[in-house]
């Protein structure tokens, strides 16, 4: 796996949690271990395809129902792209992986955490923070003053 199909599974797990009012971590739930190491795989492929292709794909085959999550509507600011969040996550993904071998926990771990809370929330600075402040405050466990 390489950095840029992280960031492509990273971008389409936000695009696929917005068009269909979900959380991030709750479009990762949906998949399993082996179906999230295909997308990583056939990533290179499908970064060929729309968004909205590959969202519709993912719809239909890990049976995503529509959610009642919407941070759009309240953000009082412009909304970050979907590639500019897929960025966020595949470099702080990247910054606290510590074993290769264990990417797909790692993944699962990060979507899991506060922090994924945090980024979704448009309407504070965390998306467009300093990438070490984002890993500093996912480690830590909190975010930090």
């Amino acid at each position: 796996m390489n950095k840029d199909d992280l960031f492509y599974v990273c971008t389409m797990i936000e695009y696929v949690a917005r068009a269909t009012h979900n959380r991030s971590r709750d479009i990762v739930s949906k998949l399993s271990d082996d179906e999230l190491k295909h997308q990583l795989k056939v990533a290179e492929v499908n970064h060929c395809l729309s968004f909205e292709q590959v969202c519709d794909e993912w719809i239909e085959a890990f049976h995503i129902t529509e959610g009642d999550f919407d941070n759009i509507s309240a953000c009082r600011y412009k909304v970050p792209s979907v590639t500019s969040i897929g960025r966020v996550y595949q470099r702080l993904i990247l910054a606290t992986n510590t074993d290769e071998s264990h990417m797909i926990q790692h993944i699962r771990k990060v979507y899991d955490s506060f922090i994924s809370d945090e980024i979704a929330d448009y309407n504070t600075s965390m998306y467009y923070s300093n990438p070490d402040y984002i890993k500093c405050s996912y480690e830590a466990g909190e975010l930090l003053a």
